[in-house]
């Protein structure tokens, strides 16, 4: 691969990245401070995204794939994006609002899928040359919450109006890209992209575990993004965009650490590191505050042994079990029961739960925290005694 063609790959992941990292994790502060929104209405935005991921794969795989250059779609949908961006910004009301960020995710939910599909076809060895590409997207989310952190504007419309600005200038610079043609010989139907084919491999009970213990872990990981930054904010940490951003420094450091974890601990170990892991950090989230905010960094800093250790090291594990043949359909499988209705139904319990612990305005976040830990740990207990495979099987 040329040089020329990596750095215009690693700078579309930073741009996709900073676009999203420069609002969503600050969403929620933004609405209850400025929209007065509910929980449940803080909520129901967050699942505005899910919503979009499980409307994604049909428009990437029934649309884009086969009819257009996925460059200018990615191109299009940026531009779109970024006009309905300028929209939000004039939104004062929390239930217009969810409709507005809602038209936005769908636009937003299927660039994800563009640029790696981009990416993709045009690495000559995905294994060595994607993760120094996909890595500027982890990057990008580190620099746009240390922005957001330093000048304090977490709270204010300004979130969207970055966002807003990134976008437009990628979808300019989404026409530079290297051109990716739509495929000619795509026949992509529609239980392929429901990952339907891939339901052969329940017949396996560890994977069905997997699977399930996936879906339901993801119910805490929306409570982490909706609820970790006013819940932070609330506990008299200051610069918190900032500190959060530890949480992806660590993304990378254990990224780096799967191949030697795997040989070490196998794939169960591995997975159920993750899951304690998520039971720790809660606890840190909900005990820690001003004088225990030592507490609080060490609930941040394990984002990477969260994320990494159960989410990357599923996509391999389930990457091992379906083989060349499933390989596709088990991976869209996986990822609209988590992203789509995982952290969809999450969503809403987070924000149903925020407003049950709410008195007189003020939140209960010792509360508020248990009830992710609880269901993690309840997802731990199932996984440990159930899921029985410890290896990594060739595809």
């Amino acid at each position: 691969m040329k040089n020329s063609m990596r750095f215009q790959l690693m700078a579309m992941m930073f741009l996709l990245y900073f676009v999203w990292g420069a609002w969503y994790g600050q969403m929620s502060k933004y609405m209850f401070t400025q929209l007065g929104a509910t929980g449940g209405q803080v909520g129901n935005a967050y699942a505005a995204f899910s919503i979009a991921m499980i409307i994604a794969p049909f428009f990437v795989g029934m649309i884009a794939d086969r009819y257009f250059a996925a460059q200018k779609v990615l191109g299009v949908l940026s531009l779109l994006g970024a006009g309905i961006l300028y929209v939000l910004t004039g939104i004062k009301d929390a239930d217009t609002f969810f409709w507005v960020i809602l038209a936005y995710c769908i636009t937003f939910a299927p660039a994800m899928s563009l640029t790696t599909s981009i990416a993709m076809q045009h690495v000559k060895d995905s294994e060595k040359d994607f993760p120094s590409i996909r890595v500027m997207g982890t990057v990008a989310w580190i620099v746009v919450t240390n922005i957001v952190g330093y000048y304090g504007f977490g709270d204010k419309v300004t979130i969207f109006q970055l966002s807003m600005f990134a976008a437009a200038f990628l979808g300019v610079f989404s026409f530079f890209l290297p051109n990716t043609p739509p495929k000619p010989s795509s026949n992509t139907s529609f239980a392929d992209i429901l990952g339907l084919d891939a339901f052969k491999l329940f017949k396996d009970r560890s994977f069905a575990i997997f699977f399930i213990s996936s879906l339901l872990i993801c119910i805490p990981l929306s409570f982490y993004y909706a609820m970790a930054n006013p819940s932070l904010t609330d506990s008299g940490m200051t610069n918190v965009e900032n500190k959060m951003s530890l949480g992806q420094a660590s993304e990378v450091i254990f990224m780096l650490l799967i191949p030697f974890a795997f040989s070490r601990f196998g794939v169960k170990w591995m997975l159920v590191v993750g899951l304690i892991a998520w039971i720790v950090r809660f606890i840190g989230f909900g005990y820690g505050d001003a004088n225990s905010e030592w507490l609080l960094y060490l609930a941040i800093v394990l984002h990477g042994v969260c994320y990494d250790f159960f989410f990357v090291t599923g996509q391999i594990y389930t990457d091992s079990k379906a083989g060349e043949k499933f390989r596709s359909s088990a991976q869209g499988l996986i990822s609209i029961a988590t992203y789509g209705i995982g952290m969809g139904i999450g969503s809403w319990i987070a924000g149903v739960v925020a407003d049950i612990y709410t008195v007189d305005g003020v939140k209960n976040w010792t509360s508020i925290w248990m009830v992710p830990a609880g269901i993690a740990a309840v997802v731990l207990v199932l996984f440990v005694l159930f899921f029985k495979d410890n290896k990594v099987k060739a595809a």
